[in-house]
């Protein structure tokens, strides 16, 4: 067994804009497990909001080869929990470890990783596709690049029900709300009453992570559903997000891999939440990966890849119809 790790720079089409950064290019770490011909394939962004580095990323890695390596372990479950303590301060990194021995465990098993979890690929929603924040021409410009049965309009500025309102004037799409934090409960009560009439799904994250009074009231008086994300990280958050939310959003590198994901989806459906997992900027490695569990949910946001303006892998291949998955087992993506 031998693991090693490598940056890449991914470029995007378009400045991406968000309540809380802005940026043109995503740098994102690639971690390799080969064992014999077998090579097992994950990915982690860094992200500065959550202090996640190249840096502190390689580090942690660097201290964990020898436990990796060592193979002292049969499953990817077994792996997660051997490094769970190691890993406490440094997700993002455990994600593409984990995402890595995936691939590796369940090529090793001759299944894809839909077919080991035993999910039908035919069960899985329909992605949507994300517009950052911008000006509206430009926001409207992108809605026209890519046409698209479901759009993820990110908000958080004093404008946003104008934003929304000059959108929907260029197309029949549903539309889910991304605030990032950025509302106050009020806000977000009364913003749910126009946008409801906007044709728009849900509203994700309208609040701060840690404003449980404000969802308290906002989960009571919204005309619309509430999906966590930033409120909702690790495990533990899950039942501390049950009647302040309708539903959660998983992203993996958050939570610390498939392993956590998985547990956490399950954990949501079992206290009657809706499920989604969501993306970062990632190439077709982690992308391709959420594509895979993606049957057990009730929404998804895989567009990560469709972002891009060059892709360092090829995977799955979406499109509003259907996803066609690679070639192979595992995971199946593989580096271009």
């Amino acid at each position: 067994m031998k693991l090693s790790y490598f940056v890449e720079d991914l470029p995007l089409k378009h400045t991406f804009t968000i309540a809380h950064q802005s940026r043109d290019i995503q740098d994102t770490l690639i971690v390799k497990l080969e064992e014999g011909d077998l090579v097992g394939l994950g990915e982690s962004t860094t992200n500065p909001f959550y202090g996640m580095t190249v840096e502190n990323m390689s580090e942690v890695l660097d201290a964990f080869q020898g436990v990796v390596e060592g193979g002292n372990w049969e499953s990817p479950e077994e792996l997660w929990e051997l490094g769970k303590t190691h890993f406490k301060n440094n997700p993002f990194a455990q994600c593409a470890l984990d995402m890595a021995a995936w691939d590796l465990y369940t090529k090793k098993k001759g299944k894809k990783l839909y077919e080991f979890l035993r999910l039908n690929p035919t069960d899985i929603p329909t992605t949507n596709f994300t517009i950052g924040i911008d000006t509206v021409p430009k926001m409207v410009s992108k809605m026209k690049e890519v046409h698209w049965p479901i759009y993820k309009i990110k908000l958080g500025t004093s404008d946003d029900l104008e934003i929304v309102r000059e959108l929907r004037k260029h197309t029949d799409a549903i539309f889910r709300i991304d605030a990032n934090c950025a509302w106050t409960a009020d806000q977000a009560i009364e913003y749910s009453v126009a946008l409801q009439k906007l044709g728009v799904e849900f509203m994700e994250q309208p609040l701060g992570k840690d404003d449980l009074d404000g969802m308290k009231e906002v989960f009571k008086y919204s005309k619309l559903p509430v999906i966590a994300d930033e409120s909702c990280i690790v495990g533990s958050d899950v039942k501390k997000c049950h009647g302040l939310f309708h539903g959660i959003n998983v992203k993996l590198v958050k939570a610390g891999g498939i392993t956590p994901g998985l547990r956490m989806i399950h954990e949501a459906k079992s206290l009657g939440m809706k499920t989604m997992v969501g993306c970062m900027t990632e190439s077709s490695i982690g992308i391709t990966a959420i594509a895979h569990i993606a049957p057990l949910l009730d929404y998804v946001d895989m567009d990560g890849a469709m972002l891009l303006a060059k892709d360092p892998a090829t995977g799955v291949k979406i499109t509003p119809e259907k996803v066609t998955f690679p070639d192979g087992n595992g995971i199946g993506a593989s580096l271009v």
